[in-house]
């Protein structure tokens, strides 16, 4: 009987918030976020439309005009104006993103790129957004962009990224 009232005692002590041994809570200063700063970014591709809610094929999800693929064909044939950022493996990115993009480690911020398929030497120029992760890591290549490299949807194609 006696153990039974000595943790019955404990128990009740236990959860009345005895703070004899935890540290005194630290003030955290503010810090001052400037407006802009949490406004999403421009993408230069913004006028895109989202693929419809019933899409099923690819054709259907990939809403680039012909004038945008051809753009980025052109665009790609014109002289390196940047260097080469490296090499690296790409899965399809999320369908559902319009565009011609490539999610990649090897840049550090939105910016126009080259892009060339390793397996056929086709490029084009489309924008590169930054992605966590080391610079030999994966990236993800929207839908646009596999078809108008011609890389099989459900292939990891290889690409070389060049700055533009």
């Amino acid at each position: 009987m006696k153990n039974l009232l000595f943790l019955s005692s404990c128990v009740i002590l236990a959860g009345c918030g005895f703070r004899g041994l935890a540290p005194e809570p630290v003030a955290v200063p503010e810090v001052a976020v400037a407006v802009d700063a949490t406004r999403p970014m421009v993408r230069p591709q913004g006028g895109l439309k989202a693929p419809p809610a019933g899409a099923r094929t690819a054709a259907q999800f990939d809403t680039t005009t012909v004038a945008d693929r051809l753009a980025a064909l052109e665009a790609a044939k014109a002289p390196v104006t940047g260097g080469p950022l490296g090499k690296t493996v790409a899965s399809l990115g999320d369908p559902a993103q319009p565009g011609l993009w490539l999610e990649t480690p090897l840049v550090e911020a939105v910016r126009m790129g080259r892009v060339v398929y390793l397996a056929t030497g086709k490029a084009a120029v489309l924008e590169l957004r930054p992605i966590a992760g080391a610079s030999g890591a994966g990236s993800r290549l929207s839908l646009a962009a596999m078809r108008l490299l011609e890389a099989p949807l459900t292939g990891l194609p290889e690409l070389e990224v060049f700055s533009e």
